[in-house]
């Protein structure tokens, strides 16, 4: 068995813990560290809105397949961000099918726009007839901005009903939703400080991974639920069963968000470093870093504040108690005896007030001796002690007859 095996099977049976539950307020701070970067890059640089969203111009040529290139799409888009218009600065150019390039900038005057037509037909050596221009305008980006944010508010409604409805607890759900919203605001963030277009995909990679991370935050809170369900009977606290839960499922996580993040992580890489731009890498940015946060929130997370949240229920308050007892007497055996104190109410001593007088009275007039106590006899049954002995043992007169038997009760009497 590897090492990591044996640290999941030793953190599954809790040999070994990892005190996530104890130490919330580090991952808090943490957290808060990253968010508040996210924000700090919506502020400063904001949200590369797609033409998508924004409205723009966008030229599809049609060429032969063995035109339709990724060197081509290259061209063509340093062709078109070198005519020195400000809203062509940073066009989208990919491929579509295998004849069709299509090329993407923001919205452009006639002239621009016949600039812009002009050089996409120099580049490939196309003609006029092979190019067709589309407008996109803005209130159609404004609408499908609005279905988008229409899809997260049901997305998130429909996450706040199953999680009541599976746990019955309408913590659970309010954990659940403000890990949620820690991976969504961090995304976002990411996707400002790196200046990636936001697009269709984008928001698709958004809902992709709020899936992805409410699944990872399921199955922690399954088995937080199955860990606390009968706390007396456990001997524990809720935040100790919870912890424990969390390290059971840990290397779980760990192998799953690995195991998923690879596969984004090379689409990612092929979509920014080689094809430079288009929507894969976008889908890609989106999956990877949602998925990151996600497999984070659900640990250091979501069951940290369930645990704060639960805090002052009284059941868990009393299983609280009672573990501080037990920690107690097992640290210190006489803990339980009760100390002295001033109001503490006076016992009787046990017997009459005559016996404890006439104890008295012998104790006074019995004289003091410093020689030693006589030893006792050892007992030789229940209530028996034996006697002293004067001389040595011999053989009595009744050594020689016959001693008499028992007898059942049915033949004494008779002869």
């Amino acid at each position: 068995m590897g090492k990591f095996s044996r640290l999941g099977n030793d953190l599954y049976t809790g040999r070994r813990s990892i005190d996530f539950i104890g130490r919330k307020w580090l991952w808090y701070a943490l957290s808060g560290v990253i968010v508040l970067l996210a924000i700090g890059g919506l502020s400063l640089k904001g949200l590369d809105m797609g033409i998508e969203f924004v409205g723009g111009a966008q030229y599809k040529v049609n060429l032969e397949s063995s035109q339709v290139t990724q060197d081509n799409a290259d061209k063509l888009r340093a062709a078109v961000a070198d005519t020195g218009i400000d809203n062509a600065k940073s066009p989208v150019v990919t491929t579509s099918g295998t004849n069709t390039i299509i090329v993407q900038t923001e919205p452009l005057t006639d002239a621009e726009s016949a600039t812009v037509s002009q050089t996409i037909l120099d580049t490939v050596d196309a003609k006029p007839d092979a190019l067709s221009q589309d407008e996109i305008g803005a209130s159609w980006g404004k609408e499908v901005a609005k279905r988008s944010v229409i899809g997260l508010v049901v997305f998130l409604v429909l996450v706040v009903l199953f999680i009541w409805a599976y746990f019955r607890e309408w913590k659970m759900s309010v954990a659940a939703i403000v890990a949620l919203a820690h991976d969504v605001l961090i995304t976002v963030g990411v996707y400002a400080l790196s200046g990636f277009e936001v697009t269709p995909a984008t928001v698709t990679g958004v809902l992709t991974i709020l899936g992805f991370s409410l699944y990872d935050t399921v199955v922690v809170f399954d088995k937080v639920r199955e860990n606390t369900k009968s706390l007396r009977e456990r001997r524990t606290t809720y935040a100790a069963a919870a912890n424990l839960a969390v390290n059971q499922t840990l290397v779980r996580s760990i192998n799953t968000s690995f195991v998923a993040l690879i596969p984004v992580g090379a689409i990612l890489y092929v979509g920014a470093v080689q094809l430079g731009s288009g929507s894969l890498k976008d889908l890609a940015l989106a999956l990877f870093v949602g998925m990151a946060a996600g497999a984070y929130s659900s640990i250091f997370i979501a069951t940290p504040l369930l645990v704060q949240m639960k805090a002052g229920e009284s059941e868990v308050m009393q299983a609280e108690k009672r573990d501080a007892a037990r920690k107690l007497k097992e640290a210190d055996r006489y803990a339980s005896v009760p100390a002295f104190t001033e109001d503490m109410p006076i016992q009787a001593e046990p017997g009459t007030p005559e016996e404890r007088r006439g104890a008295v009275r012998s104790e006074e007039s019995a004289p003091q001796s410093t020689a030693p106590a006589p030893r006792t006899p050892e007992a030789a049954g229940r209530g028996r002690v034996a006697p002293q002995t004067h001389r040595p043992v011999g053989d009595s007169g009744a050594s020689g007859r016959q001693q008499p038997s028992r007898q059942t009760r049915s033949k004494r009497g008779k002869k």
